[in-house]
């Protein structure tokens, strides 16, 4: 076989090219002054998961479990290391050794192109629809928020629907493991939401490729490939093994798993799921960006509407100042958003011109994801849809923010509008240009023109005087007109540029690369606003968890105990966790007992606590709960005397002088609202049998998240409670190096039933969904690994000899 330079590897080369200086550009801070993005979540998750890092940094060894947050949980979801593992290694390779996060949008560029290419658009036209795909504004504003794992999922959708068209085109090795890779891939980046969405996509793919294909190929050819990409399927998931293990291990124990209190529901409240559910007009910010506004807090126009009313109210400048640059211009039907989901106008007006220039497969494939994601997204507003998906769909009520289903969409449409193109290119029919022009063009028009039929009422105007309610509906008005009219724009640019080559006046690379410059052009301009030269900083870490005299003159009391931070509450992640032993934190699926104790008893204790405080009466009693997860300390502010020690906490570990025996969940976590849990405790009876008090002491001698030693002095057998979280999945006690069972007391506390003497008690987590899956999950990355090599080995002779 002869390469020809010119056309196999030219063009791609200056694809990737293009890719790499885009990214290199927009984030040239973080490429090349070694700055990194200021990500809110990210900083929460380094609070989260210090504990586990400066164990792995000081041992070598995963700790697997944290008390950073909630008390304790598995550090499965935060931070989790495999000796052996090659997929770091794999993500370098594949990113030009671009730094993370920016390099997984480069990734996804790669990957799109890889993919239009294999559906036959031509390289300037796969270069467009791959830029578009991963520099929409959802990607950047969830790299703005710290979303790291969800855009790595993101733009891995390319990679692994890649793998099964290549499977159908014949090339069932390579498709095979390419799809293994792509899976792996995702699977290691642990965005459990967005896999799930990956398979809808597949699923839709391959049911309209049987469809359409079942007599022409056959049953047996069809079996065949299929059967191929199970093989990939299945290497992916070896290749995964631990972090699936571990996962499914957790998630029966989370909020996201099996139901503890008996009045409630299996997985998530529908409240909670579809609390981020975006509103069905709002899906039209494709088309418009700031047709609801934009973001939550978006700078206003100099000389607008609020700004002169302010004027008008003779606020002073730096009032004026501070809410022009931040005014609520959002009015849609979200809690907040960062800003606008847009793709870029072009590429939805290709998308429409496929009703008419793709082919149907392709238009059936891509629009039925299309029409799918938006229904999803929807959530509550299409409520008779996903709430009964909620309920049937397998898996489906474990996730919640519904909106993310919109990633689906700004895959599906830069795909459909691509081979759109090429198909219209090649036929050269100018009515199908002329009616998708006056479809998009006409839709946003008359948005321009009936932008009053709106009242641009957002939840934000309460609170707010009516004088300034007005001004910021007009502003909101104003945005919608403004975008919508920049939109038509490019629109009518775009469809300047496709007319000129369909009659002959310019080339299909001119036309490519001038779609490209608007589609450049726009989304860089949108983007600009959201994350711009203020995100990047040396060091956003330094500054976040700076030592507060508040956080020393806790640092002086070097025992072990628990800390809660009143300005951040029990579900907001951070600072106390990057120090201390934390009660709160932020975690998409905590275990389900601590969300319990959270809703029926802490929650309820530190608002009584507060008020009463308030009042100059610290009701340490009162907090029982508190008190039981040894919480010696409360924090109010930074200053040093804004820390409170709880006299009453109850230590690591005691010896209650009664048990008050239970017979289900919900009397056990009523009950701990009646007790002092310091002399009583409780045990489930049913789960656990008769357990008798005891009498004695019990010190704690050595702390590691993993591994805690006690010595007891008993004088009378009985139960032993420890301020720890109890979970059965990992954790083992022994008595004198004889192993005992965990008992479960306080509704989620460890207990042991100790005998009479002196004795060295240890607590132990080794996960056997960890330590036996290491090895043959190293064992599946090589295998993958060796299958793309023979994939394009057996794809390259086959190409050699049809030559």
């Amino acid at each position: 076989m002869t390469i020809d330079f010119k056309k196999d590897i030219l063009p791609h080369a200056i694809g990737v090219a293009i890719f790499y200086a885009i990214v290199a550009l927009y984030f040239s801070p973080v490429v090349f002054e070694n700055q990194v993005i200021f990500q809110g979540d990210i900083l929460k998750w380094e609070g989260s998961a210090k504990e586990a890092l400066d164990f792995r940094e000081s041992t070598g060894e995963e700790a697997l479990w944290t008390n950073s947050m909630f008390g304790g949980m598995p550090a499965y979801f935060i931070s989790l290391e495999f000796p052996g593992d090659i997929t770091n290694a794999i993500v370098s390779v594949l990113t030009l050794g671009l730094p993370h996060p920016v390099n997984g949008l480069f990734l996804g560029m790669v990957a799109m192109y890889a993919l239009l290419i294999s559906f036959r658009v031509r390289p300037i036209f796969a270069i467009l629809g791959s830029l578009a795909f991963a520099f929409n504004t959802y990607n950047l504003l969830s790299l703005a928020a710290g979303h790291n794992a969800k855009i790595w999922a993101e733009c891995l959708i390319p990679v692994v629907l890649l793998g099964i068209h290549l499977a159908f085109e014949k090339k069932r090795i390579l498709g095979a493991a390419i799809l293994a890779l792509g899976l792996l891939l995702q699977f290691k980046f642990n965005h459990v939401q967005i896999i799930y969405y990956t398979f809808l996509i597949c699923a839709i793919y391959v049911l309209v490729r049987l469809i359409f294909e079942w007599k022409k190929e056959g049953f047996p050819s069809l079996a065949k490939t299929l059967g191929f990409l199970l093989i990939g399927a299945i290497l992916a998931l070896g290749g995964n093994i631990g972090r699936l293990a571990t996962a499914l291990d957790y998630t029966k124990y989370s909020t996201r798993g099996e139901v503890t209190i008996e009045s409630k529901a299996a997985g998530l409240d529908k409240d909670y799921a579809f609390g981020w559910s975006n509103g069905i007009i709002e899906s039209f910010t494709f088309l418009i960006p700031d047709f609801y506004g934009g973001g939550s807090n978006t700078p206003l126009p100099k000389n607008s509407a609020s700004e002169k009313t302010l004027r008008q109210q003779g606020l002073d400048p730096a009032q004026i100042n501070g809410f022009v640059q931040g005014a609520p211009t959002y009015w849609g039907d979200q809690p907040f958003t960062g800003g606008p989901i847009y793709g870029g106008v072009i590429l939805v007006f290709l998308a429409i011109l496929g009703f008419w220039a793709a082919p149907k497969q392709s238009l059936i494939t891509f629009g039925a994801i299309i029409i799918l994601s938006l229904m999803l997204s929807w959530g509550k507003n299409l409520a008779w849809f996903n709430y009964l998906l909620f309920d049937i769909l397998p898996g489906y009520n474990k996730f919640r923010a519904v909106s993310m289903a919109l990633g689906m969409t700004l895959f599906a449409i830069p795909v459909l509008g691509m081979i759109s193109l090429e198909k219209l290119v090649q036929e050269q029919k100018l009515k199908s240009l002329y009616m998708a022009g006056a479809v998009t063009g006409g839709l946003v028009l008359l948005f321009i023109l009936g932008a009053g039929m709106f009242r641009f009422e957002g939840a934000a105007d309460q609170g707010l005087p009516d004088w300034l309610v007005g001004a910021l509906r007009e502003d909101r008005k104003s945005m919608l007109q403004a975008s919508a009219l920049k939109s038509l724009g490019f629109i009518a640019a775009a469809f300047a540029l496709i007319f000129f080559n369909l009659k002959g006046k310019i080339s299909e690379l001119i036309l490519g690369a001038g779609l490209f410059v608007l589609v450049l052009f726009d989304l860089w301009s949108i983007n600009r606003p959201y994350l711009n030269e203020d995100s990047f900083q040396d060091n956003p870490s330094k500054t976040y968890f700076v030592e507060t005299p508040a956080d020393a003159e806790i640092l002086k009391d070097d025992s072990y105990f628990r800390v809660l931070d009143l300005t951040e509450g029990l579900t907001s992640a951070g600072k106390a966790s990057y120090r201390f032993h934390a009660i709160g934190g932020y975690h998409g699926a905590k275990l389900r007992r601590f969300q319990d104790l959270i809703d029926y008893r802490l929650s309820g204790e530190l608002n009584d606590f507060v008020t009463k405080a308030q009042e100059g009466n610290f009701d340490f009693e009162g907090i029982q709960s508190f008190n039981m997860l040894n919480t010696k300390y409360m924090i109010a502010g930074n200053a040093a005397n804004s820390v409170f020690e709880n006299p009453d906490a109850n230590g690591p570990a005691w010896i209650p002088s009664s048990i008050r025996p239970v017979g289900s969940n919900q009397e056990e976590i009523d009950l701990l609202g009646e007790i002092n849990t310091k002399t009583t405790a409780t045990v489930n009876t049913q789960e656990f049998g008769e357990i008798k008090s005891g009498s004695g002491s019990i010190d704690l001698i050595s702390y590691a998240p993993n591994h805690l030693k006690y010595s007891a002095n008993m004088s009378q057998e009985g139960l032993a409670v420890f301020s720890e979280i109890y979970y059965p999945a990992g954790w083992t006690a022994t008595i004198d190096g004889k192993e005992r069972d965990i008992l479960r007391t306080d509704y989620l506390l460890r207990g042991l039933n100790v005998p009479a003497g002196q004795h060295e008690i240890e607590f132990r987590f080794a996960p056997s969904s960890y330590y036996n899956t290491k090895t043959p999950m190293i064992i599946f990355q090589y295998l993958i690994i060796l299958g793309l090599i023979g994939g394009v080995f057996f794809t390259v002779k086959e190409r050699n000899g049809r030559v």
